[in-house]
């Protein structure tokens, strides 16, 4: 199918929940304009996380997420558990954020499929 001005098609829109690859799909467009937020203990984050996660712990979340990112960011979100993403999400939504979508299955997830990881301890 041929678009007449040759336009470059959009990744697809944010949704609610996410799968690993519609993250991944994002991502790989370049310049995706998301954040990624591991809600997870600190600790977790600096053993591995996913490539380019900012370390947001639940318990500061929306108080620096309020001070760093601007209400309409696309955020992408994972916890340890996909209820601990679910609840980090609503209270991103409860402070005004609007494009928040929850990964499901979180890092076991990515690192199940071979997605890039980093780990802020280097090397094991």
């Amino acid at each position: 199918m041929h678009h007449i001005f040759g336009l470059i098609p959009l990744p697809p829109p944010l949704q609610p929940r996410s799968l690993v690859y519609d993250l991944k799909t994002r991502l790989d467009w370049g310049n995706p304009a998301l954040t990624i937020l591991d809600v997870r203990d600190r600790r977790l984050f600096n053993i591995s996380h996913i490539s380019g996660a900012i370390s947001m712990p639940v318990d500061e979340l929306t108080d620096r997420a309020l001070v760093s990112l601007p209400l309409n960011r696309d955020l992408y979100v994972y916890g340890e558990t996909d209820e601990e993403t679910a609840e980090s999400a609503d209270r991103l939504r409860a402070v005004g954020y609007r494009y928040v979508s929850e990964i499901r299955g979180g890092m076991p997830a990515w690192k199940a499929v071979g997605f890039p990881i980093d780990s802020v301890l280097g090397a094991a």
